[in-house]
């Protein structure tokens, strides 16, 4: 599915994204190919920043994005499946990078930045059956301004508590400061997208947004079972984007803010069985005056940085929203529309 009428993080100019996936049509939990790979490539001059809440994550690179350490630009930032053994995607992405002369340069060569994380859809495909570098030199060619949604990419393999995860992408215009905010998010969460006890979304808002209408008491009493009996597997990986100049630390605080949309749309999260982890980009392609009332004693991006991150904690919000509600069933996992079918008038 491309498109969900909520935007896509590619509306930050520069930014594009490409998917990589396998699945096979006969999949069962635990049997077949069921796990992808989604990239997000940068405009030379992006800052990038990081920030991780859940206590099991799989990364790479995410030191490197403190504001205090050396390196400040990135080059594409890598979602993918596969649990730890999926980061070897992130060769592939080098390489790709690396032929098109995008990295640090050094004496020798370049080194492509390349911050990625994972998340943990193993036993929804078989154990062995996980991305290699293939796949994340095959996402970076795929990528466009276009962006698929749903099962695709790092969410094939994806699972949101009882019901299946997916991957999802929106973005918002502050036109008070001519800015553009993007996100994208593939959910994987030990924690539900809909209220066990009325079947739809935690939040209120989400539910007008989405169109979605109480569901018939058999339908949640349905659900609620499913989700008592299922263990879920984990972790919620999202970017999030804007074309403001931000510093390094600005960014960073972008990537904080970012996190309270996870919050508000999945319950519970940041546990200790997920790897929640956050990663924003600013490509700097506009520069923002700092507000004339800014007191003397704060950054004169404060305003901004607040403003970003509001945005970009709304953004994530809808993107995770668009990834389940696209969703389609994979290895016996049932949607959301799946379960609770009267949500949307059916």
């Amino acid at each position: 599915m491309t498109g969900s009428g909520f935007g896509s993080i590619t509306d930050v100019a520069g930014i594009m994204v490409g998917h990589h996936h396998r699945l096979d049509d006969d999949a069962t939990l635990g049997s077949g190919w069921a796990t992808g790979t989604t990239v997000v490539l940068t405009p030379p001059g992006t800052v990038g920043a990081v920030d991780v809440r859940g206590g099991a994550p799989g990364t790479r690179e995410t030191d490197l994005l403190h504001p205090s350490n050396s390196v400040r630009y990135v080059d594409a930032v890598m979602l993918t499946g596969g649990s730890a053994f999926g980061l070897a995607a992130a060769d592939g992405l080098m390489q790709w990078l690396e032929t098109r002369e995008r990295g640090v340069a050094l004496d020798g060569g370049l080194v492509p930045i390349v911050p990625a994380a994972v998340i943990f859809d193993l036993p929804v495909g078989g154990w062995q059956c996980r991305p290699t570098a293939e796949f994340g030199e095959r996402a970076a060619e795929a990528a466009g301004p276009s962006v698929a949604v749903g099962t695709v990419g790092a969410g094939v393999g994806a699972r949101a508590g009882a019901l299946k995860g997916g991957l999802g992408t929106a973005s918002m215009r502050l036109d008070d400061i001519g800015v553009t905010v993007g996100a994208i998010v593939a959910v994987n969460s030990a924690g539900n997208v809909a209220d066990p006890r009325t079947g739809l979304p935690w939040m209120v808002e989400y539910a007008r947004e989405f169109g979605l209408v109480p569901p018939p008491p058999e339908e949640v009493d349905a659900f609620r079972e499913r989700d008592a009996e299922l263990s879920p597997f984990n972790t919620t990986i999202a970017v999030v984007a804007t074309d403001a100049l931000l510093s390094p630390a600005a960014c960073h605080r972008m990537a904080v803010a970012a996190q309270d949309g996870l919050a508000r749309t999945i319950r519970p999260v940041h546990t200790p069985l997920d790897g929640d982890s956050v990663f924003a980009l600013a490509t700097g392609a506009i520069e923002v005056e700092p507000a004339s009332d800014t007191p003397a004693a704060m950054s004169p991006e404060t305003k901004l940085t607040a403003a970003v991150g509001a945005a970009a904690a709304d953004c994530l919000a809808r993107a995770v929203m668009v990834g389940v509600l696209a969703a389609e069933a994979v290895a016996g996992i049932p949607t959301y529309r799946d379960m609770l079918p009267g949500a949307f008038g059916e």
